[in-house]
C-alpha cells in the first residue's frame, strides 16, 4: 500500500507532502491545476524514465520519494533476493539532478532502473491516460486471461519445461550442424586416414628406413673397409694386438727398475683388451652387413610411399604423420560419436516436447473454460458504465508451441450488436478502451492481489449514469485494494474514502500546485462545483449532498 508521497522541486510543485489511506482515494482540481504532474511524479518513482524538463530551476535537485508498506510476500522475496534491507516500511526515492541525469534508491540502497521497474510492477499498477493502448496488445490479453484463469503456477511450470525444451533443441541443432560440417569432409578425412593406415608407419621408420637404405648402398665398400681394419689388428704378418702384447711382456721385464712403469703396463694393457674387443665388434659388424638386394627393394618402396606422404601433407618426419593419422581418426571417431549424441539429444528433446505439449494443452483448457464466463462478466460490466450494446467475445488461435502455451489469446470487440466482432484495438474508440480496461481490472483484481491500482482520468468520456456505476465498480475494487484515482466526474468523486484538492496559488510571483485533504462539508462544496461550477446552487449543494451521504 503507497503510505506517503513526498515532491520537492518538480515542475510547478515546490514541496508536496501526501498521506495515503487504504480504500478508494480520490483527487481532483481544475484543468491545469498540476493533478497530472503529481502522476508524473509518482511515475517517476515507478520507474518511468527521468526527463531534466521538470526540474523546476537548475539550482537544486528534484526529488519524488514514495512510502509503502511491505506486507506484500512478492516484496518481501525481492528485497530478499536483492539483498536490500527489510523493513516494514519501503522507502523509493528518485533524484534528478540540475545536468539531467537521475538516481534511485530503495530504503537508501541505490538501485538501477531495471530493478526499479521490477520492483514498481510489485508496488503499484499506475494507469495512465494513454495506458489503455495495451488493450490492443496480444501479450496483456493472454496475461489477462491467465490471471483470471488462476495459470500462473502452470506457466511457471511450462515456462520452465519449455526453457528446457527450447535450450535441448538449440543443443541439437548444433550438434546437426556440426554433424553436416563433418559430413563434408568425412568422406576426404576417410581417404587421408586409410592412405596413412595402409602404410602402416611405425615411430621413426622412415628415418630408421633411410639409414638402413643408406647402409645396404654401401654395403661391399664397409665390408671391405671393416675386413681391412680387422685385419690390421687382429690378422695378418703383424696384427697390433698381438704387437701390443709384446709390448706389454717387454715392458714388464722393466717393472723392477722405476717405479712408473707398473702404471705404464696397466695401460698397455688396457689398450690391449680394447683393441681386442675393437677387432671382435668390428668382425661382428662385418658378418652381419649383407648385401640384399630384395631387401634392398622393400626399403626403398616403402621410403618412397613414406616420402609421397610427408610432401603431400606439408611435413617432414614420422611423428608428424603419425600425429596427422590419429587426428584423422579422432575426426572419423567423432562422427560416430556424434551420431550416438544426436540419438541421444533427439530423444531428450521428443521427452522435453511432450512435457511441453502436456502442460500446453492443460493450459488451453483452462484459457477454454475462463473465456466465455469473463467475456459475459466484461459485458454486464460495460452495460453497468453506459456501453449496453458492447460485447466482448475471446478467440484462442492455436499456433507453434511457445513459452507461454499454444495459443494466441485476442479480445475481438463489437460495440453495437453487429455481431461482427472485430480486433479489440482496431475498432474500439479510446473511451471505449478506458472503460474496458476499467472492468477488466476489477475483475483481475478480484481473482489476483493486485498492487496500489491508481487511476489516471480513466473515466474519460464519461458521463450520468455510467460515471456513478464506474463510481462505484472503483468502490467495489478498494474494498480489497487501495484504489487512488484522479477524476473530473462527480459521481465517482461522491465515493471516495479520502478526497484530495489539488489547486494552484501565487507564491512570491511564481505559480504553483498545493494539495488538500477536504472535509465532508468541502467535499460537499468541491462536488457541488463539479455539478454546477464555480457558484454552485443550493439544488447543486443538496444534490452534491446526496451523492456524498448515499
Amino acid at each position: 500500500m503507497l503510505l506517503q508521497l513526498h515532491i520537492q522541486q518538480y515542475a510547478i510543485i515546490d514541496d508536496l507532502h501526501i498521506n495515503f489511506t487504504p480504500g478508494l482515494t480520490i483527487i481532483t482540481g481544475e484543468t491545469g491545476a498540476g493533478k497530472s504532474i503529481v502522476m508524473g511524479a509518482l511515475g517517476l518513482v515507478l520507474g518511468d524514465r527521468a526527463d531534466s524538463t521538470v526540474l523546476s530551476g537548475t539550482d537544486k535537485k528534484s526529488i519524488v520519494e514514495a512510502h509503502f508498506s511491505t506486507r506484500n510476500p512478492s516484496v518481501q522475496e525481492f528485497l530478499a533476493l536483492h539483498e536490500f534491507d527489510a523493513a516494514d516500511e519501503l522507502i523509493v526515492r528518485r533524484e534528478i539532478a540540475a545536468n539531467g541525469k537521475s538516481r534511485a534508491f530503495v530504503n537508501d540502497t541505490p538501485v538501477n532502473l531495471a530493478q526499479l521497474k521490477v520492483l514498481a510492477t510489485l508496488l503499484a499498477d499506475l494507469h495512465q491516460q494513454f495506458d489503455t493502448l495495451e488493450l490492443g496488445e496480444l501479450d496483456f490479453q493472454r496475461e489477462i486471461l491467465d490471471a483470471l484463469a488462476d495459470n500462473t503456477a502452470l506457466l511457471a511450470t511450462h515456462a520452465a519445461h519449455y526453457k528446457n525444451y527450447y535450450q535441448c533443441r538449440q543443443e541439437l541443432d548444433a550438434l546437426l550442424a556440426e554433424q553436416a560440417h563433418a559430413n563434408k569432409e568425412a568422406d576426404y578425412n576417410r581417404f587421408l586416414f586409410d592412405e596413412l593406415d595402409a602404410a602402416a608407419l611405425k615411430e621413426n621408420e622412415l628415418e630408421d628406413l633411410d639409414a638402413e637404405l643408406k647402409l645396404l648402398s654401401n654395403a661391399e665398400n664397409i665390408k671391405q673397409g671393416l675386413s681391412a681394419i680387422s685385419a690390421v689388428l687382429d690378422e695378418g704378418e703383424q696384427p697390433m694386438v698381438q704387437e701390443m702384447k709384446m709390448l706389454v711382456n717387454k715392458l714388464r721385464s722393466f717393472e723392477q727398475y722405476h717405479s712408473n712403469i707398473p702404471l705404464l703396463v696397466q695401460r698397455l694393457e688396457g689398450l690391449q683388451v680394447e683393441l681386442k674387443d675393437v677387432a671382435a665388434e668390428l668382425e661382428h659388424c662385418n658378418n652381419s652387413i649383407q648385401y640384399h638386394p630384395r631387401r634392398m627393394q622393400e626399403v626403398s618402396d616403402k621410403i618412397a610411399v613414406g616420402y609421397k606422404l610427408l610432401k603431400k601433407h606439408g611435413v617432414t618426419t614420422t611423428a608428424e604423420l603419425l600425429g596427422i593419422r590419429e587426428s584423422l581418426e579422432q575426426k572419423l571417431d567423432a562422427i560416430v560419436n556424434l551420431s550416438h549424441q544426436i540419438a541421444a539429444k533427439e530423444k531428450e528433446v521428443a521427452g522435453l516436447m511432450k512435457s511441453c505439449e502436456k502442460t500446453a494443452a492443460t493450459l488451453h483448457s483452462r484459457r477454454s473454460a475462463a473465456a466465455a464466463p469473463f467475456a459475459a462478466q466484461v459485458d454486464m460490466l460495460l452495460t453497468r458504465i453506459g456501453m449496453p450494446n458492447a460485447r466482448l467475445k475471446v478467440a484462442l488461435e492455436s499456433t507453434a508451441l511457445h513459452i507461454t502455451g499454444t495459443d494466441q489469446v485476442q479480445f475481438l470487440f463489437d460495440g453495437n450488436k453487429s455481431n461482427r466482432f472485430e480486433p479489440l484495438g482496431r475498432v474500439a474508440s479510446g473511451g471505449e478502451l478506458s472503460r474496458l480496461m476499467l472492468c477488466i481490472k476489477s475483475l483481475v483484481a478480484r481473482q489476483v492481489q493486485l498492487p496500489t491500482l491508481i487511476f489516471d482520468e480513466i473515466d474519460t468520456g464519461i458521463s450520468g449514469e455510467a460515471a456513478r456505476q464506474a463510481g462505484q465498480i472503483m468502490k467495489e475494487l478498494s474494498d480489497g485494494h487501495q484504489v487512488i484515482a484522479i477524476t473530473h466526474q462527480p459521481q465517482i468523486a461522491a465515493r471516495a474514502d479520502t478526497h484530495y484538492f489539488v489547486y494552484k496559488e501565487d507564491k512570491g510571483g511564481k505559480l504553483v500546485t498545493g494539495i488538500r485533504l477536504l472535509t465532508n462539508e468541502e467535499r460537499i462544496t468541491t462536488i457541488a462545483q463539479m455539478l454546477g461550477g464555480e457558484q454552485p446552487t443550493a439544488a447543486a449543494l443538496e444534490n452534491a449532498r446526496e451523492m456524498v451521504n448515499n
